[in-house]
């Protein structure tokens, strides 16, 4: 097909076997291919990562308010399945798709329809996702699968958006909207220099949720206590830039994550999807994507609540001000600067580690167990690393943010269990089989 991405692998129709996710018995007597869903997963990463992730990508969304677009979009690729296949109850509408509707017509409109409704601030990027659209639905054979299958693809899409009308997406708060406290040791303060980014998550309703504050941390240690000097002291000596306690394999531990987060962990997700050990069908393909990236996208909500209502300082602000902080066990280094360039937004919790065990929380729950062998690539360093366990994922992240100076390592050990959290109760309250 003129339409597909070369990197874009069939999958077999295969029933699943061993070890692995709880299969709904679909209406068909085979299992359809993943292919559509795959397909546009990758258009949708495409439409919201910004091209200096690589030159594939169109989009404009930096990692934290693009989880959340991800979300939406693959819960509208979810409940095209579903309208086709059955077997779970939706996210937005529930649909009967008519016998021998098009799958890839659903998948694609259902996308499409749900892109463009979300980004109109594409602008002239639009031409590239319209030309996708177009070209896909070319390759489809005319006739009343294809005409049923946009059909379902324009009502899921119509319901999943008018479900996040006023959601707080187009909202453009500025620092002071968020009530920052006055500037004082532990406090972070923006670089003045870059855009603050992330201002508009707190406000944003979340995706599953009952609310942004469901599962707000506790204020981070005090400045004074031990903990925190242990926090303090760790990432100095490993997170500096020019560090001797920090390994090559660590600087590259540390380098790795830096790339795009969604980039990395859509392209990860579908490689579990076609890995022909457990190889999955159209609708747990969808229901696997739409589980890791509602719970990412509200982990990032959940998050960002608690990054802006404690305005923790950042590393590169502590370490220099550390004679600052009232502790005898921390050291002031008015040269330190990290590994890398730190995200302006305050520091606790790590926005990464949050978003990595929110995932991971959903395809703990998608395959019943931890022990599922995963590769994650970066563009950054090149390399790939592979897990043997999804729990690994979540470690290395929590170990990385310190190694390139970001953050303390308690801030990444709470964001994991703040992540966690959101997850579980995502996938305990949604994309859940029919009884």
């Amino acid at each position: 097909m003129r339409a597909r991405m070369a990197i874009i692998l069939a999958v077999g129709l295969v029933g699943l076997s061993g070890a692995g996710p709880a299969a709904a018995t679909p209406r068909s007597a085979a299992y359809r291919s993943a292919t559509p869903v795959i397909d546009w997963s990758n258009e949708a990463r495409r439409a919201i990562v910004p091209v200096t992730a690589g030159p594939e990508n169109f989009g404009n969304k930096f990692p934290v308010e693009g989880a959340v677009y991800m979300g939406i979009v693959h819960a509208a690729i979810y409940d095209a399945a579903v309208a086709i296949e059955g077997g779970y109850r939706p996210y937005a509408i529930r649909l009967t798709a008519p016998a021998g509707t098009s799958a890839p017509a659903a998948i694609a409109t259902a996308a499409y329809d749900t892109l463009t409704g979300l980004q109109p601030q594409l602008g002239v990027q639009q031409s590239t996702l319209d030309d996708f659209y177009t070209g896909y639905l070319a390759d489809i054979a005319n006739g009343s699968g294809k005409a049923n299958g946009i059909a379902v693809g324009r009502r899921v899409a119509a319901a999943v958006l008018a479900r996040r009308a006023n959601d707080g997406r187009d909202s453009n708060p500025t620092v002071a909207d968020l009530n920052p406290p006055a500037p004082a040791p532990g406090v972070w303060q923006p670089d003045t220099t870059k855009p603050v980014l992330g201002l508009r998550l707190p406000g944003i309703r979340p995706l599953a949720l009952p609310s942004a504050d469901r599962f707000r941390l506790p204020a981070p240690y005090r400045l004074t206590s031990r903990a925190y000097a242990r926090d303090v002291n760790g990432v100095e000596r490993l997170g500096r830039v020019d560090s001797t306690a920090r390994t090559p394999e660590q600087t590259s531990e540390a380098l790795f994550w830096t790339d795009h987060d969604l980039r990395q962990w859509n392209d990860g997700l579908l490689r579990l999807a076609t890995d022909p050990r457990r190889p999955l069908d159209l609708v747990q393909t969808a229901r696997m994507l739409a589980m890791a990236h509602v719970a990412g996208g509200d982990a990032m909500i959940a998050c960002f609540d608690t990054k802006y209502r404690y305005w923790f300082w950042r590393p590169y602000q502590a370490i220099p001000g550390a004679d600052t902080d009232g502790n005898p066990d921390t050291v002031a280094d008015p040269g330190w600067r990290p590994l890398g360039t730190t995200p302006n937004f305050p520091e606790y919790p790590s926005a990464h580690a949050c978003h990595s065990a929110g995932v991971v929380a959903a395809l703990d729950a998608f395959f019943g167990t931890d022990k599922v062998s995963f590769s994650l690539d970066s563009r950054v360093t090149g390399t790939t690393r592979e897990y043997a366990r999804l729990r690994d994922v979540v470690a290395d992240v929590n170990q990385a943010r310190v190694l390139v100076g970001f953050h303390f390592f308690t801030s990444d050990e709470q964001g994991a269990g703040l992540g966690r959290r959101v997850g579980d109760y995502v996938v305990g309250h949604d994309f859940q089989p029919v009884c």
